[in-house]
């Protein structure tokens, strides 16, 4: 999975929102082999105020991350993939085909670690093309001695998700374009991604609740937390509530 979650300077949001959505989301990433899936989510500003997780912020802030793209890459192709963005991305460098007024909160890439759902749900290879209404992110720090698969049973025991997705960290490479927080300990954290046909905002008092059961039975703790939902594509809805 590449997550990559972007906060656009203000005064810049339609005109970010427009060459994400119309340019970049294609020629940086859905054009290139062996990624096959892609979607957009947004956090207005009522959405960001349901953050929660480790103070000081992780990512550098509450507020920070308006803007999330989630992709999925062939299993196998990892290497591949990275090998073409790599040089695709500096392409539109020189082509003046990037977007200067914004800045990369988190942008990383995910190897799939376990699928936890409730009966016969929506695959997650299918999350992505699926109209789900709401996707939760969950960074969470493994405890000593537990890892990505024992979160995930845990997931599984205590939850009973509609579709939640665990991925580990894979560290950038030396030549990554970008700089940015949060890449500390990558080694004991997993990234949850819970999709919901509902906003997250609805059942917000459950994840609550939920990260204090996690610590309680010793398996981890919610670094960070936050509520998305999908963008319109083809409009500006929601530049207007992102503060």
């Amino acid at each position: 999975m590449l997550f990559t979650m972007v906060e656009p300077h203000r005064g810049h949001e339609v005109a970010y929102n427009r060459w994400y959505e119309r340019d970049h989301f294609y020629a940086g990433c859905m054009v290139g082999p062996w990624l096959f899936a892609g979607r957009r989510w947004v956090a207005t500003r009522a959405l960001k105020d349901l953050r929660f997780g480790s103070d000081p912020d992780v990512f550098g802030g509450r507020d920070l991350g308006s803007y999330l793209a989630v992709y999925w890459i062939l299993d196998g192709h990892h290497d591949d993939h990275i090998d073409w963005a790599l040089r695709q991305v500096n392409w539109l460098h020189e082509h003046g085909r990037m977007f200067a007024e914004r800045d990369h909160i988190h942008t990383l890439l995910y190897r799939h670690a376990w699928t936890a759902q409730a009966g016969d749900g929506v695959p997650a290879e299918l999350a992505l093309d699926h109209a789900f209404g709401g996707l939760t992110a969950t960074l969470v720090e493994l405890a000593d001695g537990v890892d990505a698969s024992r979160l995930g049973d845990w997931v599984r025991e205590s939850c009973l998700p509609e579709l939640e997705v665990g991925f580990a960290p894979i560290p950038l490479p030396e030549e990554a374009p970008v700089t940015q927080a949060g890449l500390e300990n990558l080694d004991r954290r997993v990234l949850n991604l819970s999709f919901t046909t509902d906003s997250p905002a609805e059942w917000w008092d459950e994840q609550h609740a939920a990260a204090a059961e996690l610590e309680r039975d010793g398996i981890g703790r919610m670094l960070w937390t936050a509520p998305f939902i999908p963008t319109i594509a083809g409009t500006d809805t929601y530049t207007d509530q992102l503060w």
